[in-house]
């Protein structure tokens, strides 16, 4: 945990975090060993403490509440709804549990919240009649019931030897080497699937529920359209490809299932002004979520949109520069019409 500091607002009851003032030390030029290692294993940092809790949890699942391999050879419905039980359990403890605690109880009021809106938008354009309630629906409804199959599939690839198999005693190196690496491949794999459903088509047909989020809360993180599902949790099929343990599939799965509740809780941290605070937002997809034409990436690897041009600090000149970029883009458009 660190030090809470005095959370200033701007004249439009914004408030901006100072960690984007420069890139995380693995991304800068010339390289910096000690700043590198400090994020590697620091607090909070790459390993500390979400990775630890998403790696936990997988553990937990893969050894406790998932059965035994040579069970799920064949497709049945006893195993699959066990696992789809699981995955539901999890859902409503961390995005239930997230809700409840930030907007509920209003445990820390706006403290630490991007925008002073604490509300979430009710109306008959939503499912249900409520932003909350049409959330759910998706993320439990469609959210779920995807990631188990995925879940399922994976699995029954395993038990049926059509997958290769890592085992940790014949090479453990590797097998710590890519459990590290899940979640830079998730930023990637996140980042070119996100470009992928900002393309016209497919954001009308899909990603547009997604973006209906724009006063974000924990339920929105895992609120797509199944189309989006789909694409979101093919991540895991890179275990389908590359030598990998049944863990390292869970452990993927297992952070695109539940990452999502932090990255779009709207809060930069659990702690009041004053008190210690544990970091769980992702600035980054807070503002994609304002202005949607920048942030396609995360905040663990901003590096990509700092390549692509679409980087956003919540300063005022990378919104200009922006603003700057869209304006050239509807141009160059209308000369190629014209």
């Amino acid at each position: 945990m660190a030090d809470a500091t005095a959370v200033t607002r701007d004249e439009r009851g914004n408030w901006r975090p100072d960690y984007l003032k420069e890139m995380p030390a693995p991304w800068l030029w010339p390289p910096r060993p000690l700043g590198i290692l400090r994020w590697f294993f620091g607090w909070p940092g790459y390993l500390w403490p979400w990775y630890a809790i998403y790696l936990g949890v997988a553990v937990l699942a893969w050894y406790f509440l998932t059965p035994p391999l040579a069970e799920m050879a064949t497709f049945e419905a006893w195993w699959i709804a066990l696992i789809f039980a699981r995955n539901l359990g999890l859902a409503i403890f961390f995005f239930g549990g997230m809700h409840l605690y930030l907007y509920v109880f209003k445990a820390q009021g706006t403290d630490y919240r991007y925008s002073s809106r604490i509300e979430q938008p009710r109306g008959r354009s939503r499912l249900f009649g409520s932003q909350v309630r049409e959330n759910v629906f998706w993320s439990l409804a469609s959210g779920v019931t995807i990631w188990t199959a995925y879940e399922a599939v994976t699995w029954w690839l395993y038990a049926n030897e059509i997958i290769p198999y890592l085992d940790f005693a014949e090479n453990p190196a590797w097998f710590v080497i890519l459990m590290a690496l899940i979640p830079l491949f998730r930023d990637v794999h996140f980042y070119l699937t996100h470009r992928l459903l900002h393309w016209k088509p497919l954001y009308r047909l899909a990603h547009y529920l997604h973006h209906r989020n724009i006063n974000i809360g924990p339920w929105s993180g895992l609120s797509m359209h199944p189309i989006e599902h789909l694409i979101y949790f093919s991540g895991v099929v890179v275990h389908w490809v590359i030598a990998s343990h049944p863990l390292h599939a869970m452990f993927h799965l297992v952070h695109m299932g539940l990452s999502p509740a932090g990255g779009h809780s709207g809060y930069d941290r659990f702690g009041t002004e004053g008190g210690r605070s544990l970091s769980i937002g992702l600035y980054m997809h807070y503002l994609h979520h304002q202005y949607f034409e920048c942030n396609y990436g995360s905040d663990e690897m901003p590096i990509i949109d700092k390549l692509m041009g679409t980087y956003h600090d919540g300063s005022d000149e990378a919104h200009e520069r922006m603003k700057r970029r869209l304006r050239e883009r509807q141009w160059a458009r209308s000369a190629a019409s014209t």
